[in-house]
């Protein structure tokens, strides 16, 4: 009974890790459904329905929560740093015992003492790093804050093979910034959050294994 126990346990833990999804730190939910309007209005014509209406000077771009919107993904970040250090220092000591007369210890006449010492340091170090991302995501409106601006979030799979990639965003859009085309780009998106991962046989055989990680941390030499 003890033994089908551990091999279901055992057949969970290796169907559960088939089908991992890689974190996120995006905000939470992805998306969001639209709130339920308080009151069902009669129908009041065959193409005017006050029910499911908009204001006629209304555009479509999105301001309440459940409306989506394009976002156009543009990063390029570019960062360097450059460090060196250089340090030294010597000492040198000399002694020596003078002539001793009247005076017991004169085996110690003529000896002479010196010592010298020296350090030295020297250090460098460069850091660089490029990267690029371009591509388009539709997101949710998940939230209206206080001031008007919006807090969206959204997920694109896409499942290529055996693999698939995620692409997430999130973050804080001003509607000021939405073009008539209901889109936005993302160096006007604020507290943005953008992911690129994905799960599969390549990204797995890219990562250390558990049982390599744990031999790593206790033998690190």
């Amino acid at each position: 009974m003890m033994k089908n126990r551990f091999l279901l346990i055992l057949l969970g833990i290796v169907i559960g890790g088939c089908t991992t999804v890689p974190p996120t730190n995006v905000h939470q939910p992805m998306s969001a459904r639209p709130a339920p309007r308080t009151e069902t209005l009669p129908a009041s014509g065959s193409i005017y329905q006050a029910g499911a209406s908009r204001t006629l000077f209304e555009d479509r771009r999105a301001r309440y929560v459940g409306d989506t919107m394009t976002i156009a993904i543009a990063e390029t970040t570019s960062a360097s740093t450059k460090s060196n250090t250089n340090a030294s220092r010597s000492t040198s000591i000399d002694a020596s015992v003078p002539l001793i007369t009247g005076l017991p210890g004169k085996s110690l006449q003529g000896l002479g003492l010196s010592a010298t010492s020296s350090n030295s340091l020297a250090g460098k170090g460069d850091a660089a790093a490029n990267n690029v991302f371009t591509g388009t995501i539709t997101v949710t409106v998940i939230e209206v804050l206080s001031n008007g601006n919006l807090l969206v979030s959204g997920e694109k799979q896409v499942s290529i093979g055996a693999g698939t990639e995620y692409i997430r965003l999130s973050g804080i859009v001003n509607p000021y910034f939405i073009n008539a085309a209901n889109t936005i780009s993302s160096g006007n998106v604020a507290d943005a959050r953008i992911e690129y991962k994905e799960s599969g046989v390549i990204s797995e055989a890219q990562v250390m294994g558990w049982l390599a990680r744990f031999f790593l941390s206790v033998l690190p030499f």
